[in-house]
């Protein structure tokens, strides 16, 4: 990655926080007062070097080059009654194209499954399932995921609390 790319990504940070400024400012009911806002969007764009609307371009342009793959809002599981976090490793039979196209094809349809991985080793898939309790859990592995013919194996660890959780990418690191 060019040290030009890394410096872009790095005014992202501070780019994003503007146009979640901007968004406020047209939706005052959803933030602060709008005089608050103006100010952070001004004081933000001092600190990049860059106006508000040089932001928002260089903000578009990563989108469009892949760079950004999306904007998320993280929601705290506990206060929308989910609470069960669940990381479970699977194992295909036999595993070649035609049995993992029809696993992801599956897996792709249940919004319990948060992620999926393919892994090395000796797990093929690592999944984040969340569930609102642990008989739901169960309800969802026994006549949902099993359901799947080509699962072999499941492996599950149940989190018990999160220490650490984050989704920036260490760009000054690479």
């Amino acid at each position: 990655m060019s040290e030009i790319m890394k410096a872009n990504l790095r005014q992202f940070c501070l780019i994003r926080q503007i146009s979640e400024v901007s968004v406020m400012r047209d939706n005052p009911s959803r933030g602060c007062p709008v005089d608050r806002l103006l100010d952070r969007l001004r004081n933000l764009s001092k600190k990049i070097g860059l106006s508000p609307s040089a932001c928002l371009a260089r903000t578009k342009n990563l989108l469009e080059t892949g760079f950004i793959k999306k904007f998320a809002t993280i929601v705290d599981e506990k206060k929308i009654g989910i609470q069960v976090t669940a990381f479970v490793l699977v194992n295909l039979t036999p595993l070649n194209r035609e049995t993992i196209h029809s696993f992801l094809e599956v897996i792709n349809k249940f919004p319990q499954v948060q992620e999926c991985y393919t892994l090395t080793g000796s797990h093929d898939f690592l999944l984040k399932i969340v569930e609102k309790n642990m008989e739901s859990y169960r309800d969802f592995i026994i006549d949902a995921l099993m359901q799947n013919s080509v699962i072999s194996r499941v492996e599950t660890s149940i989190v018990m609390s999160t220490e650490k959780r984050t989704f920036n990418v260490p760009i000054d690191q690479i």
